[in-house]
Protein backbone atom coordinates (compact mmCIF):
# COMPACT_ATOMS: atom_id res chain seq x y z
CA UNK A 1 0.00 0.00 0.00
CA UNK A 2 3.10 2.49 0.88
CA UNK A 3 5.99 2.52 2.73
CA UNK A 4 4.14 2.55 6.30
CA UNK A 5 1.33 0.43 5.64
CA UNK A 6 -0.09 -2.38 4.74
CA UNK A 7 -3.09 -3.14 3.65
CA UNK A 8 -4.53 -6.62 3.94
CA UNK A 9 -7.78 -6.57 3.11
CA UNK A 10 -8.59 -7.20 -0.19
CA UNK A 11 -11.83 -9.91 0.54
CA UNK A 12 -13.48 -6.50 2.29
CA UNK A 13 -12.47 -4.65 -1.11
CA UNK A 14 -9.55 -4.75 -3.48
CA UNK A 15 -7.55 -1.38 -4.71
CA UNK A 16 -9.00 -0.36 -8.03
CA UNK A 17 -6.71 -1.59 -10.89
CA UNK A 18 -5.00 0.88 -13.30
CA UNK A 19 -7.07 -0.71 -15.95
CA UNK A 20 -10.65 -0.36 -14.57
CA UNK A 21 -9.78 3.00 -13.55
CA UNK A 22 -8.68 4.17 -17.07
CA UNK A 23 -11.93 2.62 -18.20
CA UNK A 24 -14.19 3.66 -15.71
CA UNK A 25 -12.51 7.55 -16.83
CA UNK A 26 -13.32 7.09 -20.36
CA UNK A 27 -16.92 6.09 -19.80
CA UNK A 28 -17.25 9.37 -17.46
CA UNK A 29 -16.21 10.98 -20.43
CA UNK A 30 -19.47 9.75 -22.50
CA UNK A 31 -21.89 12.13 -21.92
CA UNK A 32 -24.78 9.70 -23.47
CA UNK A 33 -27.07 7.06 -22.02
CA UNK A 34 -26.36 3.78 -23.08
CA UNK A 35 -30.41 3.32 -23.98
CA UNK A 36 -30.26 6.16 -26.25
CA UNK A 37 -29.98 5.06 -30.29
CA UNK A 38 -28.22 7.78 -31.66
CA UNK A 39 -24.61 7.33 -32.12
CA UNK A 40 -23.36 8.32 -28.91
CA UNK A 41 -25.71 6.35 -27.43
CA UNK A 42 -24.41 3.17 -29.62
CA UNK A 43 -20.78 3.86 -28.36
CA UNK A 44 -21.94 3.95 -24.46
CA UNK A 45 -24.41 0.73 -25.34
CA UNK A 46 -21.13 -0.56 -27.17
CA UNK A 47 -18.46 -0.20 -23.47
CA UNK A 48 -21.59 -1.55 -21.83
CA UNK A 49 -21.50 -4.36 -24.07
CA UNK A 50 -18.12 -5.26 -23.99
CA UNK A 51 -18.10 -5.17 -20.00
CA UNK A 52 -21.25 -7.74 -20.26
CA UNK A 53 -18.46 -10.21 -22.43
CA UNK A 54 -15.75 -9.87 -20.13
CA UNK A 55 -18.05 -10.58 -17.18
CA UNK A 56 -19.42 -13.58 -18.20
CA UNK A 57 -16.18 -15.12 -19.64
CA UNK A 58 -14.82 -14.45 -15.98
CA UNK A 59 -17.91 -16.51 -14.93
CA UNK A 60 -18.22 -19.37 -18.01
CA UNK A 61 -21.45 -18.08 -19.30
CA UNK A 62 -23.19 -16.18 -21.98
CA UNK A 63 -23.06 -12.58 -22.36
CA UNK A 64 -26.94 -12.47 -22.84
CA UNK A 65 -27.47 -14.18 -19.18
CA UNK A 66 -25.18 -11.14 -17.55
CA UNK A 67 -27.49 -8.57 -15.42
CA UNK A 68 -25.75 -5.65 -13.74
CA UNK A 69 -26.79 -4.49 -10.54
CA UNK A 70 -25.37 -2.36 -8.17
CA UNK A 71 -23.49 -4.85 -6.00
CA UNK A 72 -23.80 -8.67 -4.88
CA UNK A 73 -26.05 -7.55 -1.91
CA UNK A 74 -28.79 -6.15 -4.91
CA UNK A 75 -28.10 -9.48 -6.66
CA UNK A 76 -28.88 -11.49 -3.70
CA UNK A 77 -31.62 -9.44 -3.06
CA UNK A 78 -33.01 -10.19 -6.76
CA UNK A 79 -32.31 -13.63 -6.74
CA UNK A 80 -33.66 -14.71 -3.28
CA UNK A 81 -37.47 -14.05 -3.69
CA UNK A 82 -40.10 -16.64 -3.77
CA UNK A 83 -41.75 -15.76 -7.06
CA UNK A 84 -40.22 -16.27 -10.25
CA UNK A 85 -41.73 -17.08 -13.70
CA UNK A 86 -41.11 -19.54 -16.38
CA UNK A 87 -41.41 -18.01 -19.59
CA UNK A 88 -44.29 -16.08 -18.89
CA UNK A 89 -45.95 -18.46 -16.41
CA UNK A 90 -45.29 -17.74 -12.82
CA UNK A 91 -43.37 -20.18 -10.47
CA UNK A 92 -43.43 -20.17 -6.87
CA UNK A 93 -40.54 -21.33 -4.43
CA UNK A 94 -41.97 -22.01 -0.79
CA UNK A 95 -38.32 -22.49 0.81
CA UNK A 96 -34.95 -21.18 0.97
CA UNK A 97 -31.90 -23.01 1.66
CA UNK A 98 -29.03 -21.01 3.23
CA UNK A 99 -25.83 -22.35 4.65
CA UNK A 100 -25.13 -21.33 8.38
CA UNK A 101 -21.87 -20.16 7.21
CA UNK A 102 -23.01 -17.83 4.28
CA UNK A 103 -22.54 -13.99 4.13
CA UNK A 104 -24.93 -11.80 5.44
CA UNK A 105 -27.01 -10.84 2.22
CA UNK A 106 -27.83 -14.35 1.90
CA UNK A 107 -28.13 -15.29 5.12
CA UNK A 108 -30.93 -12.99 5.64
CA UNK A 109 -32.89 -14.28 2.71
CA UNK A 110 -33.46 -11.58 0.36
CA UNK A 111 -37.49 -11.43 -0.34
CA UNK A 112 -37.93 -14.61 1.90
CA UNK A 113 -40.00 -14.47 5.08
CA UNK A 114 -38.20 -15.82 7.99
CA UNK A 115 -40.18 -18.51 8.28
CA UNK A 116 -39.30 -19.76 4.87
CA UNK A 117 -35.58 -19.86 5.58
CA UNK A 118 -34.03 -23.19 6.73
CA UNK A 119 -30.47 -23.44 7.57
CA UNK A 120 -28.02 -25.67 6.27
CA UNK A 121 -25.58 -26.26 8.87
CA UNK A 122 -21.44 -26.60 8.26
CA UNK A 123 -19.71 -28.95 9.56
CA UNK A 124 -16.38 -28.50 12.24
CA UNK A 125 -14.07 -27.95 8.84
CA UNK A 126 -16.48 -25.43 7.65
CA UNK A 127 -17.74 -27.01 4.92
CA UNK A 128 -21.48 -27.84 4.23
CA UNK A 129 -23.38 -30.98 5.68
CA UNK A 130 -24.39 -32.99 2.41
CA UNK A 131 -26.01 -35.51 4.65
CA UNK A 132 -28.02 -32.27 6.29
CA UNK A 133 -29.08 -30.56 2.91
CA UNK A 134 -30.16 -33.94 1.55
CA UNK A 135 -32.21 -34.52 4.86
CA UNK A 136 -33.59 -31.41 4.47
CA UNK A 137 -34.14 -31.21 0.65
CA UNK A 138 -36.26 -34.86 1.04
CA UNK A 139 -38.25 -33.36 3.93
CA UNK A 140 -39.49 -30.43 1.72
CA UNK A 141 -42.89 -30.14 0.68
CA UNK A 142 -42.89 -29.92 -3.57
CA UNK A 143 -46.80 -29.30 -3.44
CA UNK A 144 -46.04 -26.25 -1.57
CA UNK A 145 -43.97 -24.85 -4.04
CA UNK A 146 -40.30 -25.60 -4.85
CA UNK A 147 -36.97 -25.43 -3.24
CA UNK A 148 -34.17 -22.76 -3.72
CA UNK A 149 -30.89 -23.32 -2.61
CA UNK A 150 -28.22 -20.41 -2.06
CA UNK A 151 -24.74 -21.31 -0.93
CA UNK A 152 -21.59 -19.49 -1.24
CA UNK A 153 -18.45 -21.16 -2.73
CA UNK A 154 -16.14 -19.72 -0.88
CA UNK A 155 -16.33 -18.75 2.35
CA UNK A 156 -15.90 -14.97 2.72
CA UNK A 157 -14.21 -14.89 6.23
CA UNK A 158 -11.68 -18.45 6.54
CA UNK A 159 -11.17 -18.57 2.46
CA UNK A 160 -12.53 -22.37 2.40
CA UNK A 161 -14.04 -23.61 -0.92
CA UNK A 162 -17.18 -25.21 -0.67
CA UNK A 163 -17.75 -28.50 -2.64
CA UNK A 164 -20.28 -26.55 -5.47
CA UNK A 165 -20.61 -29.49 -7.62
CA UNK A 166 -21.54 -32.04 -4.85
CA UNK A 167 -24.00 -29.11 -3.41
CA UNK A 168 -25.51 -28.87 -6.88
CA UNK A 169 -26.08 -31.91 -7.81
CA UNK A 170 -27.51 -32.82 -4.66
CA UNK A 171 -30.08 -30.02 -5.49
CA UNK A 172 -30.83 -30.39 -8.64
CA UNK A 173 -31.65 -34.37 -7.69
CA UNK A 174 -34.07 -33.09 -4.95
CA UNK A 175 -35.82 -30.59 -7.77
CA UNK A 176 -33.90 -27.15 -6.27
CA UNK A 177 -33.44 -24.32 -8.56
CA UNK A 178 -29.33 -23.22 -7.16
CA UNK A 179 -27.66 -19.63 -6.35
CA UNK A 180 -24.18 -20.23 -5.81
CA UNK A 181 -22.49 -16.56 -4.36
CA UNK A 182 -18.96 -16.02 -6.04
CA UNK A 183 -18.14 -12.93 -4.92
CA UNK A 184 -14.65 -14.56 -3.09
CA UNK A 185 -14.25 -17.31 -6.07
CA UNK A 186 -14.24 -15.15 -9.01
CA UNK A 187 -10.65 -14.29 -9.63
CA UNK A 188 -9.32 -16.65 -7.22
CA UNK A 189 -10.28 -19.79 -8.77
CA UNK A 190 -12.60 -20.58 -11.85
CA UNK A 191 -15.94 -19.84 -11.89
CA UNK A 192 -17.83 -21.78 -14.67
CA UNK A 193 -21.47 -21.97 -14.49
CA UNK A 194 -21.65 -23.49 -17.66
CA UNK A 195 -20.43 -26.81 -15.89
CA UNK A 196 -23.85 -27.81 -14.56
CA UNK A 197 -24.15 -27.02 -10.72
CA UNK A 198 -25.36 -23.22 -10.58
CA UNK A 199 -28.35 -22.22 -11.93
CA UNK A 200 -27.25 -18.60 -11.20
CA UNK A 201 -24.23 -17.10 -9.14
CA UNK A 202 -23.27 -13.78 -7.81
CA UNK A 203 -20.69 -11.32 -8.19
CA UNK A 204 -19.39 -7.97 -7.46
CA UNK A 205 -16.77 -5.71 -8.81
CA UNK A 206 -14.93 -4.40 -6.12
CA UNK A 207 -13.65 -7.96 -4.96
CA UNK A 208 -12.18 -8.47 -7.78
CA UNK A 209 -9.74 -5.15 -8.38
CA UNK A 210 -13.53 -3.16 -10.02
CA UNK A 211 -15.24 0.15 -8.54
CA UNK A 212 -17.69 0.16 -5.82
CA UNK A 213 -21.30 -0.37 -7.15
CA UNK A 214 -21.46 -2.69 -9.28
CA UNK A 215 -22.11 -6.37 -9.06
CA UNK A 216 -23.96 -8.94 -11.67
CA UNK A 217 -26.61 -12.08 -11.62
CA UNK A 218 -25.03 -14.70 -14.08
CA UNK A 219 -27.64 -16.89 -15.02
CA UNK A 220 -26.48 -20.54 -17.28
CA UNK A 221 -30.03 -19.68 -19.01
CA UNK A 222 -33.04 -16.95 -19.11
CA UNK A 223 -35.86 -18.61 -19.47
CA UNK A 224 -36.39 -18.65 -15.58
CA UNK A 225 -36.05 -15.52 -13.77
CA UNK A 226 -37.31 -13.75 -10.58
CA UNK A 227 -40.01 -11.12 -10.06
CA UNK A 228 -37.40 -7.92 -10.94
CA UNK A 229 -36.24 -6.44 -7.94
CA UNK A 230 -36.62 -3.05 -9.32
CA UNK A 231 -38.84 -2.27 -12.01
CA UNK A 232 -38.15 0.64 -14.77
CA UNK A 233 -37.71 1.73 -17.92
CA UNK A 234 -36.79 -1.69 -19.46
CA UNK A 235 -33.08 -1.77 -18.89
CA UNK A 236 -31.28 -5.11 -18.66
CA UNK A 237 -34.06 -6.99 -20.40
CA UNK A 238 -36.43 -5.86 -18.13
CA UNK A 239 -34.56 -7.67 -15.44
CA UNK A 240 -33.28 -4.76 -13.27
CA UNK A 241 -34.39 -1.31 -14.17
CA UNK A 242 -32.67 2.04 -13.85
CA UNK A 243 -29.75 3.42 -16.10
CA UNK A 244 -27.14 1.34 -16.20
CA UNK A 245 -24.17 2.95 -13.92
CA UNK A 246 -22.10 3.08 -17.22
CA UNK A 247 -18.60 3.83 -15.05
CA UNK A 248 -18.79 1.53 -12.85
CA UNK A 249 -19.46 -1.11 -15.39
CA UNK A 250 -16.89 -0.26 -17.49
CA UNK A 251 -14.55 -0.54 -14.50
CA UNK A 252 -16.16 -4.23 -13.73
CA UNK A 253 -15.79 -5.29 -16.99
CA UNK A 254 -12.15 -4.02 -17.19
CA UNK A 255 -11.73 -5.75 -13.73
CA UNK A 256 -12.85 -9.05 -14.88
CA UNK A 257 -10.44 -9.27 -17.56
CA UNK A 258 -7.53 -8.83 -15.78
CA UNK A 259 -9.10 -11.13 -13.22
CA UNK A 260 -9.23 -13.78 -15.64
CA UNK A 261 -6.00 -13.43 -17.27
CA UNK A 262 -4.30 -13.47 -13.92
CA UNK A 263 -6.28 -17.43 -12.55
CA UNK A 264 -2.60 -18.34 -13.87
CA UNK A 265 -0.72 -16.33 -11.38
CA UNK A 266 -2.81 -17.82 -8.16
CA UNK A 267 0.19 -19.90 -7.35
CA UNK A 268 2.16 -17.16 -6.47
CA UNK A 269 -0.73 -16.13 -3.59
CA UNK A 270 -0.67 -19.12 -2.30
CA UNK A 271 2.88 -18.91 -1.65
CA UNK A 272 2.76 -15.60 -0.25
CA UNK A 273 -0.17 -16.60 2.02
CA UNK A 274 1.76 -19.44 3.25
CA UNK A 275 4.11 -17.44 4.45
CA UNK A 276 2.46 -14.98 6.65
CA UNK A 277 0.89 -17.89 8.30
CA UNK A 278 4.22 -18.81 8.58
CA UNK A 279 4.91 -15.55 10.27
CA UNK A 280 2.14 -15.87 12.48
CA UNK A 281 2.74 -19.59 14.04
CA UNK A 282 6.55 -18.01 14.24
CA UNK A 283 5.51 -15.02 16.92
CA UNK A 284 2.26 -16.75 18.39
CA UNK A 285 2.42 -20.62 18.10
CA UNK A 286 -0.45 -21.20 19.58
CA UNK A 287 -2.53 -18.96 16.85
CA UNK A 288 -5.15 -21.30 15.44
CA UNK A 289 -5.18 -20.94 11.51
CA UNK A 290 -9.04 -21.51 10.70
CA UNK A 291 -9.59 -24.07 7.29
CA UNK A 292 -6.43 -25.53 7.50
CA UNK A 293 -7.38 -29.03 6.61
CA UNK A 294 -9.61 -27.97 3.95
CA UNK A 295 -9.59 -26.48 0.38
CA UNK A 296 -8.86 -22.61 0.82
CA UNK A 297 -8.64 -19.73 -1.75
CA UNK A 298 -4.93 -18.74 -1.89
CA UNK A 299 -5.04 -15.38 -0.77
CA UNK A 300 -6.96 -15.59 2.57
CA UNK A 301 -5.78 -17.11 6.00
CA UNK A 302 -8.15 -16.71 8.97
CA UNK A 303 -6.94 -16.77 12.44
CA UNK A 304 -7.43 -16.64 16.13
CA UNK A 305 -4.74 -15.65 18.76
CA UNK A 306 -6.23 -17.34 22.16
CA UNK A 307 -6.64 -15.08 24.95
CA UNK A 308 -6.93 -12.21 22.50
CA UNK A 309 -10.32 -10.73 20.98
CA UNK A 310 -10.49 -9.49 17.72
CA UNK A 311 -11.00 -6.73 18.03
CA UNK A 312 -8.32 -5.58 20.41
CA UNK A 313 -5.70 -7.36 17.88
CA UNK A 314 -7.19 -5.65 15.22
CA UNK A 315 -7.08 -2.28 16.20
CA UNK A 316 -3.28 -2.99 17.36
CA UNK A 317 -2.63 -4.34 13.94
CA UNK A 318 -3.95 -1.02 12.52
CA UNK A 319 -1.72 1.27 15.14
CA UNK A 320 0.97 -0.65 13.56
CA UNK A 321 0.59 -0.12 10.16
CA UNK A 322 -1.39 -2.93 8.56
CA UNK A 323 -4.90 -3.09 7.86
CA UNK A 324 -6.62 -6.23 8.25
CA UNK A 325 -10.44 -7.15 9.19
CA UNK A 326 -11.82 -9.03 12.12
CA UNK A 327 -14.48 -10.77 9.59
CA UNK A 328 -16.67 -9.62 7.26
CA UNK A 329 -16.76 -6.29 6.30
CA UNK A 330 -20.53 -5.25 5.99
CA UNK A 331 -21.76 -5.01 9.67
CA UNK A 332 -21.33 -0.90 9.38
CA UNK A 333 -18.10 -1.28 11.55
CA UNK A 334 -19.46 -3.30 13.56
CA UNK A 335 -16.61 -6.02 15.23
CA UNK A 336 -17.30 -9.01 17.27
CA UNK A 337 -17.90 -13.09 17.49
CA UNK A 338 -17.98 -14.17 13.97
CA UNK A 339 -21.20 -16.30 13.35
CA UNK A 340 -18.83 -18.73 10.67
CA UNK A 341 -16.63 -19.66 13.43
CA UNK A 342 -19.99 -20.17 15.63
CA UNK A 343 -21.53 -22.25 13.13
CA UNK A 344 -18.41 -24.52 12.86
CA UNK A 345 -18.51 -25.38 15.98
CA UNK A 346 -16.14 -22.83 17.57
CA UNK A 347 -18.35 -21.55 20.44
CA UNK A 348 -20.59 -18.23 20.38
CA UNK A 349 -17.56 -15.62 21.63
CA UNK A 350 -15.16 -17.18 18.94
CA UNK A 351 -13.32 -14.14 16.83
CA UNK A 352 -10.50 -14.05 14.29
CA UNK A 353 -8.27 -11.95 12.04
CA UNK A 354 -8.71 -11.85 8.52
CA UNK A 355 -5.59 -11.56 6.29
CA UNK A 356 -6.57 -11.34 2.61
CA UNK A 357 -4.15 -10.14 -0.56
CA UNK A 358 -4.11 -10.04 -4.01
CA UNK A 359 -2.41 -7.93 -7.00
CA UNK A 360 -1.35 -5.15 -4.89
CA UNK A 361 0.43 -6.87 -2.03
CA UNK A 362 4.11 -6.90 -1.68
CA UNK A 363 7.29 -7.97 0.22
CA UNK A 364 7.13 -4.76 2.38
CA UNK A 365 3.64 -5.42 3.23
CA UNK A 366 5.16 -8.48 4.44
CA UNK A 367 7.32 -6.82 6.66
CA UNK A 368 4.67 -4.44 8.00
CA UNK A 369 2.59 -7.32 9.16
CA UNK A 370 5.87 -9.36 10.95
CA UNK A 371 7.10 -6.04 12.95
CA UNK A 372 3.35 -5.58 13.84
CA UNK A 373 2.78 -9.04 14.89
CA UNK A 374 6.06 -9.55 16.71
CA UNK A 375 4.85 -6.63 18.88
CA UNK A 376 1.40 -8.27 19.43
CA UNK A 377 3.24 -11.36 20.37
CA UNK A 378 5.49 -9.63 22.78
CA UNK A 379 2.83 -7.54 24.92
CA UNK A 380 0.33 -10.74 24.63
CA UNK A 381 3.30 -12.20 26.48
CA UNK A 382 4.38 -9.79 28.93
CA UNK A 383 0.40 -9.66 29.87
CA UNK A 384 0.64 -13.29 30.60
CA UNK A 385 3.47 -12.81 32.54
CA UNK A 386 2.01 -10.42 35.29
CA UNK A 387 -1.53 -12.19 35.09
CA UNK A 388 -2.88 -9.62 33.15
CA UNK A 389 -5.90 -10.89 30.74
CA UNK A 390 -4.65 -9.84 26.55
CA UNK A 391 -8.31 -9.15 26.22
Amino acid sequence: MSATRAYLDFNASAPLLERARVAMLDALSMPANPSSVHTEGREARRVLEDARRHVARLAGARPEHVIFTSGATEAAAMLLTPRWKMGRSPLGFSALYVSASDHPCVLKGGRFSPSQIKTIPVRPDGLVDLVELEALLAAHDNNAGLPLVAVHVVNNETGIVQPVEDIGRLAKAHGATTVFDAVQAAGRIPVDISSGYADYIILSSHKIGGPKGAGAVVGSADLMMPEPLIHGGGQEKGHRGGTENLAAIAGFGAAAAEAFEGLGRIAALSTMRDRFEAAILKHVPDAVIHGRDVQRVANTSFFSIPGMKAETAQIAFDLGGVALSAGSACSSGRVGPSHVLQAMGQGDEASALRVSIGHATTEQDLVLFDVALAGIAKRRKNAAGTGIQAA
